[in-house]
């Protein structure tokens, strides 16, 4: 049976920061995200991991995306890509480029908002194995993976997936109604046979362990039910795997408690209707605040 996520159990794995500390301290993180007509969810998951508290922030996309999001994050270091002229993603061409400069990172996120695109499909497929480091794999990064004969996963370093219950389908090949019907024993044994770590969001979000570990998330509400959402929970998750690299789990019970208690703040700062994806970035920071993180 799950076991529930409570906020006792992310502060004590959540430590705060210590003083004598340097951007070094905080892990080095990649994104791979964006393409022309989804350049909020390169946004999103950027300042998910810049609030995520990662030393180190870069965006890998193609100048149009960068140029949109720049202004907002002056923070973020840009890594521009070649765009593939049909969909205006990134291009295929950027794999080594970005192959080069994952190898320095703690943590790659890839997928949000890239395109399900051959040109994506391809860079998952480079990217997510020959990374030197963990990778988050969300969005356009899963629709790739569930095309590919085997789940693609870095060597010797931690993979965790981010699917909704449709990329979750499409993983395990069944039905919506089939995950939703037995999300527990799916999730579970999904990371089981993959060696990963699931995220199988939804209601009661749950987070999934090779070793068989199953939490349940208990933080959340409707008004998250938008698109970018998901951008951001991918983003703040990797920016605390580039801070526990060794310790995928903890990252992902930090990550889904903080992105549904931040929301709950906001559904009562906004309501559930009118809330927005980037609203939550101001509760998720007061809620940090207040517990001196």
């Amino acid at each position: 049976m799950a076991q529930a996520i409570t906020r006792e159990t992310v502060l004590e794995l959540l430590p705060p920061r210590r003083q004598e500390t340097h951007k070094g301290s905080y892990g080095k993180a990649l994104a791979v995200a964006g393409c022309a007509r989804y350049r909020g969810a390169a946004a999103l998951a950027a300042e998910g991991l810049l609030r995520g508290g990662a030393g180190l922030v870069t965006l890998a996309s193609t100048e149009a995306v960068l140029a949109g999001v720049i202004p907002r994050l002056p923070e973020c270091i840009c890594l521009p890509c070649p765009q593939e002229a049909q969909h205006g993603g990134i291009s295929r061409t950027a794999g080594k480029r970005i192959l080069e400069a994952s190898r320095g990172c703690d943590a790659l996120l890839l997928g949000p908002g890239m395109g399900n695109t051959e040109d994506t499909a391809a860079l998952v497929e480079l990217l997510a194995p020959g990374a030197g480091c963990g990778v988050v794999l969300d969005a356009d990064g899963l629709n790739a993976a569930a095309a590919m004969d085997a789940l693609p996963r870095p060597v010797n370093a931690p993979l965790v997936i981010t699917p909704h219950p449709g990329e979750m389908a499409r993983l395990c090949g069944l039905t919506v109604a089939e995950v939703e019907a037995g999300r527990e024993g799916i999730a579970a044994g999904y990371a089981r046979a993959n060696g990963c770590v699931v995220v199988l969001k939804g209601h009661r979000t749950l987070v999934a362990g090779p070793d068989g570990q199953v939490y349940k998330n208990t933080t959340g509400n409707a008004g998250l039910s938008r698109g970018g959402s998901g951008d951001i929970l991918a983003g703040l998750l990797t920016a605390l795997l580039a801070q526990k690299p060794d310790d995928p789990m903890a990252a992902a019970v930090c990550a889904v408690w903080l992105h549904g208690a931040a929301a709950d703040r906001c559904a009562a700062r906004r309501s559930q209707y009118a809330m927005l994806p980037h609203d939550l970035f101001e509760d998720l920071g007061a809620l940090l605040a207040e517990e001196g993180r």
